[in-house]
């Protein structure tokens, strides 16, 4: 069983019911990762050129056709960060960042073989974010990402031009200590295990035919 799978207990992950203050007990201090600020951008990137590279397998039968693409990671790579406070709103900034998407690409080379190659996409992004005061910990900017690709031409044995849809959300972020009210420790369950019996459905059967009694006439001569 898990938190959710037949879980029943007052210290686990649920929805709330009753007066919300029962069972508070402690203030607890946790370290986590704060967003101060985020913001997301979403849109159609169209016939966008992509270099491949780590063919697998390696030496494909050129020309290769497009089947698909998609990111790899939710992790964009932030480069060429630049942050400027703007005079008139002094707790905002204008954010300026390169945001590099790793990306996969599937094909079938001229043989017929199934294959795939690593790629990268790269978009800029100019927006304004609420950017905490300065102390002593610093703030990171970060971003998400996550792009589908259905359509791409193949343009050279390193190039495909593809189409498709990019999400990019950028954070404002700081390890912190933050003091959070607690209901206590998680009751965790035992997990319930998956099973996969090949024999179902064939124990269940009954030993002989039902309805197949051949009666007098049926009896070997």
């Amino acid at each position: 069983m898990s938190f959710f799978s037949n879980f029943r207990s007052d210290r686990c992950p649920c929805q709330i019911t009753g007066n919300p203050l029962s069972g508070l007990n402690e203030k607890i201090c946790i370290q986590v990762k704060r967003v101060f600020d985020a913001c997301m951008m979403q849109g159609q990137q169209d016939d966008v050129s992509v270099q491949l590279y780590d063919f697998y397998p390696q030496n494909p039968t050129y020309p290769l056709t497009f089947t698909s693409a998609r990111s790899t990671t939710t992790q964009g790579i932030i480069s060429n960060l630049s942050v400027d406070r703007l005079q008139d709103r002094p707790s905002c900034a204008r954010v300026q960042a390169t945001v590099t998407v790793p990306i996969e690409v599937l094909y079938t080379d001229a043989a017929g073989v199934e294959g795939m190659a690593k790629s990268q996409l790269t978009v800029n992004e100019d927006v304004i974010l609420f950017i905490p005061q300065p102390s002593v910990m610093p703030y990171a900017i970060e971003a998400v990402a996550s792009f589908v690709s259905p359509e791409g031409t193949y343009v050279n044995e390193t190039t495909f031009s593809i189409s498709g849809c990019l999400t990019v959300i950028l954070k404002v972020v700081m390890e912190v200590e933050l003091l959070v009210p607690s209901y206590g420790y998680c009751a965790i369950p035992p997990c319930q295990e998956y099973t996969h019996e090949i024999c179902t459905g064939f124990f269940e059967l009954p030993i002989y035919p039902q309805g197949a009694n051949p009666g007098p006439q049926g009896q070997g001569r």
